[in-house]
């Protein structure tokens, strides 16, 4: 059984977003041990110069890679990353299962990006789109879709 790990910068504020997580979370109990790990974001001032916003992802990817244990899979939310279908998501959990790969992380940044260091340690950079999305509601989708690879790779059907 695969253990995935979401790692995020920041703590999920709304309520909504909450409950939505939580029933994904519910959901994708049946397939995997998924658990959520938030690291603390740093504060963001309104004239925050270019070196201090590196200095800020600098600190937030300390955070996230002090918490990332040899040997795991790491796959980072980037909008540069590659695109890939829900389909070709599937079969690359499929293949991770094969080669024993289990133990997977996704990272899901603070509102300024990640660091070159969590970039640098990434297996995939892996873009949702090139829209820009709030870090909060990315969580959301994010496990939305895991939900839904591991509905495809079972052949089980999933409209919702």
């Amino acid at each position: 059984m695969f253990h995935i790990t979401i790692l995020a910068v920041g703590r999920l504020k709304e309520r909504y977003l909450s409950e939505a997580c939580a029933e994904y979370l519910k959901r994708l109990s049946a397939y995997a041990r998924v658990s959520t790990v938030e690291v603390e974001d740093e504060g963001i001032a309104e004239n925050l110069t270019a070196q201090g916003r590196e200095k800020v992802k600098q600190k937030e990817g300390e955070r996230i890679l002090r918490r990332l244990r040899p040997g795991t899979f790491v796959i980072v939310l980037e909008p540069r990353g590659k695109t890939k279908t829900s389909e070709d998501m599937s079969e690359m959990l499929d293949k991770l299962a094969l080669d024993g790969r289990g133990e997977l992380a996704f990272i899901i940044g603070g509102s300024l990006g990640l660091s070159p260091a969590v970039l640098e340690r990434a297996d995939l950079k892996l873009s949702f789109s090139k829209f820009t999305f709030p870090h909060q509601l990315m969580r959301v989708i994010l496990l939305e879709q895991v939900y839904r690879w591991f509905k495809i790779s079972r052949g089980e059907p999933y409209h919702h």
